[in-house]
């Protein structure tokens, strides 16, 4: 007799399989049929098969014999689709980078122009400074040069004009020459500053002025010669002294000028400082507008992103605890019919076996054939009974958790290896079945992960009842990891997820000393909200 498992069957048994890769005895179920080759028990070990996949509850709906035989195989590629609603978003999600950068391109456009405005109210800044206040000062210098120079000439000529000197008017030439050398230095140099705010008439006329001037004081000091003081008195009366005064009211007027000139550039100077300082007030408002409406922004943005993530994470919480509330199910129900259906039949087996050999002749080589099927047909027994335990204890649903731990920890100490520490303390009282099952599988999980990674030879596993929660501790001293550091496994993650389907929180962390610790906390009003 020949029969193909439905799709959500092998899903089913994969899903045992799985489950129960810790426990060596798994392959019993696989085995079963292969070992007993009697006619009659293979009729009976199928036809108990049939039910057991056909009433596996949160996997498939109840079917009949007939529905077990599947007259397609399964194709290679086949993958299971679960019908769990998903909500989708109404309109596409648009992600904010865009925004940003567009955002940061506009305030780096911003940035640069201000600064080349800047850069260019500095630069005419400073070119103002240069070109007008500086070389007007330096101008100014020179003219007060200049009518020192000439005030030092008309005390001279006063003192020629003074009929007491004893001295000859030709003995003021030296003096008049030093004074005419000093006055062309001081026009030279004040010409060369006079270039930006002075235009060349003007530059020309007191180089004309002062060249007319010393004319006159030559044919003077050429009459005095000639011996022709009074003449040459009288040409420094009616000429020179007014063409002294001539050319000191013409520097004094220069002066003025400059003093103008000097106040309009400060006033520039002062438009743009006040122009500057404008512009850069405006470009500060709009700098802490943009920053506000850009935190706005991040901070809408931020709140959608991780209300969508906490979506996400609340949907695929919801959907590892019905995985895991589906997966204990199914291995309930397979460990009742492992227990039940193959157990009795292996009983009868056995019982069959037993009173056919009390027919068979002693020394008949029949007999010892029978005796022979007869310890294989108990040892399937004794490994289905295992192995139903191994899938969900029958102890949790009867005696609680307590007891299944301590039919458990001296089990798993024999069958991996490792050198069990089992401490209890505080007044045990009774858990609900959710609880007790998801306490007991995370005490699995850290034993399994113990024995394949920490490299320890020993563990403690300490149970504590407590007037307000039950903790299970499991610890060992091997080579120990940092759950921060990125090694988060399936294992771990489903531990986690057990521990928030009962209410409580699992801890992982580095033992001082090396090795880890795994602490699981249930709070007891969890359990009790669980249980009612």
């Amino acid at each position: 007799m020949r029969f193909d498992l439905s799709h959500i069957h092998r899903v089913a048994f994969e899903m045992v399989r799985r489950a129960s890769q810790t426990d060596w005895r798994i392959f019993v179920c696989a085995g079963v049929v292969g070992w007993i080759r009697r006619p009659l028990a293979s009729r009976h070990c199928l036809k108990v098969f049939r039910k057991l996949t056909g009433g596996i509850p949160c996997a498939a709906p109840q079917r009949g014999v007939d529905a077990l035989h599947c007259h397609q195989l399964t194709p290679a590629n086949f993958a299971v689709r679960y019908s769990l609603p998903v909500q989708k978003s109404s309109r596409p999600q648009r992600s904010p980078a865009t925004r940003l950068l567009l955002g940061l391109v506009v305030t780096l456009a911003v940035v640069v122009a201000y600064s080349a405005y800047i850069r260019v109210q500095l630069a005419g800044l400073r070119k103002l400074q240069s070109n007008m206040v500086g070389r007007g000062r330096k101008d100014s210098l020179q003219l007060l040069r200049l009518q020192n120079d000439l005030n030092t000439v008309a005390l001279a000529m006063r003192d020629m004009l003074d009929a007491t000197e004893p001295y000859p008017l030709v003995a003021w030439s030296a003096q008049f020459e030093r004074v005419r050398g000093d006055l062309d230095s001081a026009l030279r140099l004040e010409e060369q500053y006079a270039e930006v705010h002075r235009t060349a008439e003007q530059r020309a006329y007191l180089s004309q002025q002062l060249s007319q001037f010393w004319d006159a004081v030559d044919r003077m000091f050429s009459l005095a010669r000639d011996g022709k003081e009074t003449e040459a008195r009288d040409q420094i009366r009616l000429s020179l002294q007014a063409r002294q005064a001539a050319l000191s009211t013409a520097v004094s007027r220069l002066l003025v000028e400059n003093n103008e000139a000097e106040q309009q550039a400060a006033g520039q100077i002062a438009k743009i400082y006040d122009g500057v300082q404008r512009q850069l007030y405006i470009f500060l408002t709009a700098a802490l507008i943009a920053i506000a409406v850009t935190t706005l922004y991040l901070i809408r943005s931020n709140r959608q992103i991780f209300a969508r993530l906490a979506a996400l994470s609340e949907q695929r919480s919801d959907l590892a605890q019905k995985l895991i509330s589906t997966q204990e199910s199914t291995l309930r129900h397979i460990s009742r019919e492992l227990h039940d259906e193959f157990g009795q039949v292996l009983t009868a087996i056995g019982s069959l076996l037993s009173r056919v050999e009390k027919q068979v002749p002693q020394g008949a080589p029949l007999r010892q054939d029978l005796q022979e099927v007869r310890e294989i047909a108990q040892s399937t027994l004794n490994n289905i009974r295992s192995l139903s335990q191994a899938l969900h204890p029958v102890l949790l649903d009867e005696q609680g958790l307590e007891s299944t731990l301590d039919w458990y920890i001296p089990m798993v100490e024999h069958q991996i290896g490792l050198k069990l520490h089992y401490e209890k303390s505080g007044t045990a009282y009774p858990l609900d079945g959710t609880a007790g099952v998801q306490v007991y599988r995370v005490l699995q999980e850290a034993l399994n992960n113990v024995k394949r990674h920490a490299g320890a030879q020993e563990a403690w596993v300490r149970l504590k009842f407590e007037i307000d929660s039950i903790s299970l501790e499991v610890e060992d001293r091997g080579k120990g990891f940092s759950p921060d550091a990125g090694h988060q496994g399936i294992g771990l993650i489903g531990m986690r997820e057990r521990a928030e389907l009962v209410g409580g929180t699992l801890q992982v962390f580095r033992r001082e000393g090396g090795g880890t610790v795994v602490r699981l906390v249930v709070p007891a009003e969890k359990v009790e909200t669980h249980g009612g």
